[in-house]
């Protein structure tokens, strides 16, 4: 019987896990991307969509080192 508790709270654990991770989980590319244009232009710095990547690109890089 104690190995079933285990397993009951292994389970559980897990699926506490799960659900905290989709409910944590940061934002798609995309949606970082825009604001991050949105962000540069109210401060008058206009990019276009490849330089908006190359930056994302950039500090991926930078982020991973």
């Amino acid at each position: 019987m104690n190995n079933v508790n285990i397993l009951y709270a292994f389970i559980g654990g897990a699926i506490v896990g799960a659900a905290t991770a989709l409910l944590l989980a940061p934002e798609k590319g995309e949606d970082i991307r825009r604001r991050i244009k949105q962000c540069l232009q109210r401060k008058g710095i206009i990019c276009t969509d490849d330089e908006i990547d190359a930056l994302v690109e950039q500090l991926t890089t930078e982020i991973d080192d």
